[in-house]
């Protein structure tokens, strides 16, 4: 007994089961496991949120939707069956995010200035109310929603769904003619 109580303790002086051995052990486990390429839609550093919504998913409780950048190129985000705009925007912020930092490092978006100048549309329809149900404008598994411009009101800060104008091209006649109202 005092000789097994001995190399129990010389186990735990060496440090063979310290915690950064096991963490250095189950990071390479998953580097193994993310290269796989059954597993090639797992993020690099998955929380638990994304490998839920990824078994909902499979389970058919969840859809893949692609999102067509301005640029035309596309990347597939997955969310809930029952997903708002909101969901979807946030997945598309820390798709791009991820994207962006594997290949450039660290690069700050401004998403505040994104969904300010910028909307997703499905078909002809901007998904403005963040909101409302994904499944209300017709979106299911494997659709497609794309990036378009959009002008927010100044009164309501909300979006309008006129097309934006050119500085000058935005005048009206009747400011050219002040005096049509008095005669």
């Amino acid at each position: 007994m005092e000789a097994k109580a001995k190399s129990e303790e010389g186990e735990v002086g060496l440090g063979y089961n310290s915690g950064s051995v096991k963490k250095a052990r189950l990071q390479s486990t998953l580097s193994a496991l993310l290269e796989d390429p059954v597993l090639s839609d797992v993020p690099k550093k998955p929380t638990l949120a994304d490998v839920d919504t990824l078994i909902s998913l499979e389970l058919g409780s969840a859809m893949k939707i692609s999102v067509v950048k301005m640029d035309g190129t596309a990347f597939d985000v997955a969310v809930l069956n029952t997903a708002t705009v909101k969901d979807l925007k946030l997945a598309i912020n820390k798709k791009i995010n991820e994207m962006e930092q594997s290949k450039m490092g660290h690069r700050q978006i401004s998403w505040r200035h994104v969904w300010a100048n910028f909307c997703l549309a499905h078909h002809t329809e901007k998904l403005i109310d963040e909101r409302a149900a994904l499944q209300d404008f017709g979106i299911r598994n494997n659709s497609q929603v794309h990036f378009v411009h959009y002008v927010a009101s100044r009164k309501t800060r909300k979006h309008s769904r006129r097309r934006k104008h050119r500085f000058f091209h935005g005048l009206s006649k009747r400011s050219t003619y002040p005096t049509d109202a008095k005669s």
